[in-house]
């Protein structure tokens, strides 16, 4: 590469020209080099450039959250809804969200704060026991339901899945006594589409997609309506269809008269979000290049062979005669034939069977729905493996680190349902049942003194589940060996509580012995450990592990 070639670019007397000295200092030359070394934008950050012939027809508006999701939400929530009745993967995606999240019950246990209450541990344990029995009659039953449906466990599942849907979650707390129930709070779970301004009114600084609010963002009351939109059962007659009612949040005395729950993604968002707003344009998509490529593939099982002939009309003059041409055609089109195996096919004149060939599998279009679905999964928090059920293009360690991952999300869920439903109903019910006599040691007075302190709890959804089950007990034994969790936190894990574990081998191990004496057995014949039998167990990824139980228990006693 040759140099560029030297230029004085200054004047004559090479000294720089002054500003405004004569025709010399009219003419600007760039050079060549300071002309290829031009930015490609204008501004310091690209994002910004109007330059960029990639980023000139971007020009989004800055709205707030209310302004851009109000107008469109029940739009986004329609489309939504027509994918999870139509489409299998967006279904199963709703489902799965639930069984993580959920599972098929919730456990609650109680566990007050006995630092603020001035308690010890031996109190807050048989506590807990008494009031975690008296919860269990309010939530088992389906008196939880008003409509007599769903007891707590089915409701919150229910709650879920609106949430997986719509984004948000909607209840009203009721107390209707003379139902045939102990107790007289229970719920009305609430479609959050019936939440919206009282005929169609526009949304103005204190009303918000039918949420009522203060000066501070603070919900004042809600504007709910009779019947669902769409439900075409509901425009007239008892259920009052067309109408809405003004329900504060919250009663005088502090009771929640609305349970409203979502994760707002910005400051001042009054409303939750639909999680498939952001891949609802490609989940669509997805759904037509499914169903296409099943209607090509139908359509082309149809076609077994074709018919050709390589006469033209001229020659089929030549050959039959002007005359019968028309009776030829006619012949043609009425040919049929019946397959079996080994039958020899009729033909007419002149003509010969192709055998339809489709083309081959389409490798290119399965990775391109791959890449889609993954596309859909990342939008939806969840694994493309989660989502599809597919686990054939992984291993152990890419799946582990998959389910790890969606389950960091599934427990943010957790918590948010654990705050906005489970801890708000726990709650009310707690309230009742002080102000009825049915919590030891808790007064009226001591309760609206330190109510979040008696009202703690730990909400135990669905076990987590294991991808190789000898390699996660022994990590799960490990950890607890070196004091980094406890039995609770393990069993939690899985689901359980752990002084229920605990109790029920209590009562296995009284078993045995018992059985032992009975019929003359040495001791511990009948436990699972100490027979002196040799266990060997195959991991998933071919190891093995060999453990002797009765030489290790020798080794812990000679230690």
């Amino acid at each position: 590469m040759t140099d560029l070639p030297q230029i004085d670019w200054s004047p004559s007397g090479g000294s720089p020209a002054p500003i405004g000295a004569g025709p010399a200092a009219a003419v600007t030359v760039i050079p060549r080099a300071m002309a290829s070394a031009m930015p490609e934008v204008e501004t310091a950050h690209a994002a910004a450039s109007y330059r960029a012939k990639d980023m000139a027809s971007w020009q989004p508006q800055r709205i707030s959250p209310d302004s851009a999701l109000l107008s469109e939400l029940d739009t986004i929530n329609a489309r939504g809804d027509d994918l999870a009745r139509n489409n299998g993967v967006a279904a199963g995606a709703e489902r799965t969200y639930v069984d993580n999240v959920i599972g098929p019950r919730v456990m609650c246990k109680p566990n007050p704060d006995r630092i603020a209450l001035g308690r010890d541990a031996v109190w807050v344990d048989e506590w807990s026991r008494v009031v975690e029995a008296e919860w269990k009659g309010f939530a088992d039953g389906i008196y939880f339901d008003a409509a007599w449906t769903l007891n707590f466990h089915g409701a919150t599942r229910l709650q879920a899945r609106t949430l997986a849907s719509a984004g948000e979650l909607l209840a009203l707390p009721l107390w209707l006594p003379e139902r045939g129930s102990r107790w007289n709070t229970c719920m009305q779970l609430v479609d959050p589409a019936r939440l919206s301004n009282p005929n169609g009114m526009m949304d103005t600084a204190t009303l918000r997609g039918g949420k009522e609010i203060d000066a501070y963002g603070a919900a004042v009351a809600y504007h709910i309506r009779k019947s669902h939109p769409g439900d075409i059962f509901g425009f007239a007659g008892m259920f009052g269809g067309g109408v809405w009612e003004r329900i504060p949040a919250w009663t005088p005395f502090g009771r929640a008269r609305v349970i409203h729950a979502f994760e707002p993604e910005r400051i001042g968002q009054s409303r939750g979000k639909p999680p498939i707003t952001a891949v609802a344009r490609m989940f669509k998509m997805y759904d037509h290049l499914t169903v296409e490529k099943l209607r090509s593939t139908v359509l082309n099982a149809m076609i077994f062979a074709a018919m050709e002939t390589p006469m033209d009309q001229e020659s089929f003059v030549t050959t039959f005669g002007g005359d019968k041409m028309a009776d030829y055609q006619a012949s043609v089109n009425e040919w049929r034939v019946q397959m079996k195996g080994g039958a020899i096919i009729p033909l007419p004149p002149g003509t010969k069977l192709n055998p339809f060939i489709p083309g081959g599998p389409d490798s290119e279009l399965d990775a391109f729905a791959t890449l889609m679905l993954r596309h859909i999964g990342t939008g939806l928090n969840m694994p493309y493996e989660l989502i599809f059920k597919d686990f054939s293009k992984t291993n152990y360690s890419s799946a582990r680190a998959a389910l790890l991952e969606a389950w960091r999300y599934f427990y943010s869920c957790r918590q948010l349902v654990s705050d906005g439903w489970c801890s708000v109903v726990y709650d009310l019910w707690f309230e009742e049942a002080v102000n009825r006599g049915r919590i030891p040691d808790c007064k009226p007075a001591d309760f609206y003194a330190r109510r979040t302190a008696w009202t703690q709890a730990k909400w135990i959804y669905a076990g987590r589940g294991w991808v190789d089950p000898l390699k996660e007990a022994q990590a799960a034994g490990t950890r607890m060996d070196n004091n980094l969790t406890s039995l609770q936190d393990e069993a939690a894990e899985q689901g359980k509580d752990a002084r229920d574990v605990q109790e029920q081998r209590a009562r296995e191990c009284a078993h045995e012995m018992e059985l032992e004496k009975q019929y003359g057995l040495p001791a511990g014949t009948l436990s699972r450990k100490g027979n002196g039998q040799i266990v060997t167990v195959h991991s998933s990824d071919g190891e093995t592990t060999t453990s002797n139980s009765t030489a290790k228990d020798q080794g812990a006693k000679a230690a």
